[in-house]
């Protein structure tokens, strides 16, 4: 086996300086480097007084940034695409989706929860509540909805049993989406005493099959972290 890369990821920290702050992107980049099974480095970023010494690797970047073997990278899509082919099979995991629509699915529900996370007003609270539901709902039909894969095994199945978005294992749009939906958690429960139904049984399988996996669960940030990141930008209804 060739000699493995030396990488250090760096995150946002959290508001102690040293645990993992929010960001769905560094959670992201995490998730994949544990899944990979690669050894790496991470390092935690306090934004409010970042060292010279990180401001010369990555001039005016935020954190997520990764550095292999020498290299800084700063995209978190361009840091996805390498890692993937760089640490590639037979050594590596591979982590992309088989199939292109798994990619996509839950795309539009971070916008739709901000929208409605966002809003003071009583009277736009259930319009902006419906059409955040509605991404939901979007969702859950892709998790119910049986794969080519899971037909050809069984060509009577009505209903997927699959774990995760693409299949039985954890994958590039797994990391995408799950930190963004673990931040919906939190924060619609929060500001709206808001939770996932249960009537949508594919999303809610697949939450449950997703914080039962440490490279997920350990890489969440802290619920009050989460809160503290949406304080400014959340607003509770004012009835």
């Amino acid at each position: 086996m060739a000699e493995a890369p030396k990488i250090e990821l760096f995150v946002k920290a959290s508001i102690d300086a040293e645990s993992v702050g929010n960001c769905p992107f560094c959670q992201r980049l995490f998730m994949i480097l544990w899944l990979k099974g690669v050894d790496f480095t991470l390092t935690t970023v306090d934004m409010t007084r970042t060292p010279d010494a990180l401001k010369a690797l990555a001039p005016g970047s935020q954190p997520p940034f990764l550095i292999c073997n020498g290299e800084v990278k700063t995209d978190t899509n361009k840091i996805e695409e390498f890692l993937e082919e760089t640490l590639a099979p037979p050594h590596y995991k591979k982590l992309c989706c088989r199939y292109k629509e798994s990619n996509g699915a839950g795309e539009d529900i971070f916008r739709k929860f901000s929208a409605y996370i966002k809003n003071p007003n009583p009277s736009l609270n259930d319009m902006l509540e419906n059409k955040f539901l509605v991404t939901l709902v979007k969702l859950d039909k892709y998790l119910e909805t049986p794969l080519p894969h899971e037909l050809d095994q069984n060509p009577n199945a009505n209903t997927s049993t699959r774990l995760y978005l693409d299949g039985d294992s954890l994958s590039l749009a797994d990391c995408n989406l799950l930190p963004k939906l673990h931040i919906v958690k939190v924060v619609c429960m929060e500001y709206r005493k808001f939770d996932i139904p249960p009537q949508l049984k594919g999303l809610t399988r697949y939450l449950t099959n997703a914080y039962k996996q440490d490279e997920f669960r350990y890489t969440c940030p802290r619920d009050s972290e989460i809160l503290l990141a949406y304080r400014s930008v959340a607003k509770y209804l004012n009835m």
